[in-house]
């Protein structure tokens, strides 16, 4: 079966740029010594006040989620947080890179070592930052679990995983459907000081 429905590559673009977002807020938190204090504007209208963390916690949190859509849409679930395995079949209204035909015929699944073989670090590192993510939305964020503990290395394993996402869907979806893929990276400012 494949499906062209303009609203699923629509979404699929969707996800990816709310993993850049995250992966942003990400980038930024890094960079901190202490939380620095935010003003939001809508047009020239100042609405929110605060300290940074009102977006970047949510941002990130949103990543999380979408970044780990679009794992399970490559066929990839985590059999805990270290470790990745082929997702299970999927419900029928699920959508799935399987549905697809690209020039190259029938798209599929993707195994653990082709998740892992564009990072140019250790593929043990990559698996487990995947991993990371899936395990940390299902039972961090999707669910309150006794089963989460969170990383003391959880911003570098987001920070590749984030990265990688974005990666694996131009080259194992958007490349052998033969279409271009999302502008999905953002442009920011250098912060100043």
């Amino acid at each position: 079966m494949t499906t062209t429905n303009s609203s699923t590559f629509g979404l699929l673009s969707y996800r990816m740029q709310s993993v850049a977002i995250g992966h942003l807020a990400l980038r930024h938190t890094l960079q901190w010594d202490r939380v620095p204090s935010l003003k939001m504007y809508f047009g020239d209208l100042l609405v929110i006040e605060g300290n940074a963390l009102a977006f970047t916690n949510p941002a990130i949190e949103a990543a999380l989620v979408h970044c780990r859509a679009l794992l399970e849409f490559l066929g990839l679930s985590a059999k805990d947080e270290k470790t990745l395995v082929h997702r299970k079949l999927a419900r029928s209204d699920d959508i799935v890179i399987e549905q697809f035909s690209g020039p190259m015929g029938q798209l599929r699944k993707i195994t653990v070592a082709e998740a892992t073989a564009p990072y140019t670090g250790d593929t043990v590192e990559a698996e487990q930052a995947i991993a990371y993510v899936l395990h940390t939305t299902n039972k961090g964020l999707a669910h309150t679990t006794f089963g989460f503990s969170k990383s003391a290395e959880a911003s570098r394993l987001l920070e590749i995983a984030f990265r990688g996402v974005q990666t694996l869907m131009v080259n194992y979806f958007y490349n052998p459907m033969g279409i271009q893929p999302p502008d999905y990276e953002l442009k920011s400012r250098p912060r100043n000081a």
